[in-house]
């Protein structure tokens, strides 16, 4: 069973957990342990466990991860108005071969998976995102990945899977379960064109930096259809997460890398969050840490709606356009507004159901005006493909 492979998490940290006050999260995770063996997943929200893998990093590392300086910090923090159950599962270690290391990542991902529990996967290198989306084989036949990032990741066509190339690997895979790709916070003088024209090509969501960090609420619709997000470290200024030469004075804020991953835990969709290429230092550790709060603060504030499931629930707008109407819903609750687009309502669509878009108040009003976003058009497409 692959669960067996996992490490127990260090004595070092459980002493930590000894002296910190009762309302810290490191009293209240239950924790794979060397004495105790690992805890009960029955009753599970969320996962957390590393992965030691840094074999196929493209730019070679100076070191081991340590997780358990993550750990430290993040057991320090207080918990939540939660109801979440919170286990830590310990750490994967390096196979005798990468994929030694991914079969077992994806084992133990699909196991959580199948209990409806949520992994949150510490990585040394962004490659690991290959086996948590292969985890989804069998359990869900389309997969909508998206990626918070300053890279697309797609590498050359004739390498081998790395971490700035798992991407190729995602796509070209079979099976090809991959239903959309959406990157949030590319900086284009990191991508080559091919690249950029490739998400063209292949009708995928790219969205820069700067239009993002210009209004950070418009990330809350691409992570609301994520099913696993992927957050590379590197997306992030070197100012926040601390002095390194792998990093950019360009990127997110630690308060905006905070905000998107609320985004994300908030999400009912996303069933899997993994963090990548993080660097071994007291600022580093304490912002990966704050991090994975504020995910699992979202998951503890979802909300299950849909406007197809409690429509009394939804305010319902519909908008005359040249070509057809467009209905929009806004959430009488939480004032989230989905678009259903009219064109790809057919059974020729991969997956034969309505599109049901999410998107912002703002897209509604630009509708009004007859400005139709280009993602609507993708989807459009995607659909007959």
């Amino acid at each position: 069973m692959a669960f067996d492979f996992l490490v127990p998490v260090a004595d070092k940290v459980l002493a930590h957990c000894e002296l910190l006050p009762p309302q810290a999260l490191g009293k209240n995770i239950f924790k794979h342990t060397e004495r105790k063996g690992l805890p009960v997943l029955a009753n599970a929200t969320i996962a957390i466990f590393g992965v030691q893998e840094s074999r196929n990093a493209f730019e070679k590392k100076m070191g081991r991860l340590d997780i358990s300086g993550i750990r430290l910090q993040l057991y320090k923090l207080m918990l939540g108005n939660w109801n979440s159950t919170i286990v830590d599962l310990g750490d994967v270690e390096q196979g005798e071969e990468v994929e030694d290391t991914y079969f077992v990542v994806k084992e133990i991902v699909a196991g959580l998976l199948e209990e409806q529990i949520i992994p949150i996967v510490i990585g040394a290198t962004q490659d690991v995102t290959y086996p948590t989306y292969r985890a989804f084989d069998g359990i869900k036949s389309m997969v909508n990945l998206v990626a918070i990032d300053s890279r697309f990741d797609f590498g050359d066509a004739e390498e081998l899977i790395s971490s700035n190339s798992y991407m190729s690997k995602i796509i070209t895979d079979k099976p090809n379960n991959l239903f959309n790709f959406s990157n949030i916070g590319y900086q284009s003088y990191f991508n080559a064109q091919e690249e950029i024209d490739l998400m063209e090509r292949l009708f995928f969501d790219a969205y820069r930096l700067g239009e993002i960090a210009f209004d950070i609420s418009l990330a809350e619709p691409v992570l609301r259809n994520a099913d696993l997000v992927s957050l590379d470290a590197r997306a992030i200024r070197a100012a926040d997460i601390g002095l390194s030469d792998n990093f950019s004075p360009n990127g997110f804020t630690g308060r905006e890398i905070c905000a998107i991953a609320r985004y994300a835990g908030i999400s009912d969709k996303v069933s899997l969050f993994g963090i990548y290429e993080i660097e071994n230092s007291a600022q580093s550790f304490q912002l990966i840490s704050q991090i994975i709060w504020y995910f699992i603060e979202g998951v503890n504030f979802r909300i299950k709606e849909s406007p197809y499931l409690n429509k009394d629930s939804f305010t319902k707008f519909i908008v005359p356009t040249d070509d057809q109407d467009l209905i929009f819903y806004k959430s009488n609750l939480t004032e989230r507004w989905w678009v259903e687009v009219p064109s790809i309502l057919t059974s020729h669509n991969k997956t034969k159901t309505p599109a049901l878009l999410p998107c912002t108040e703002k897209d509604y009003l630009e509708a009004c005006n007859q400005n139709i976003p280009e993602r609507w058009f993708k989807a459009y497409k995607k659909g007959f493909n």
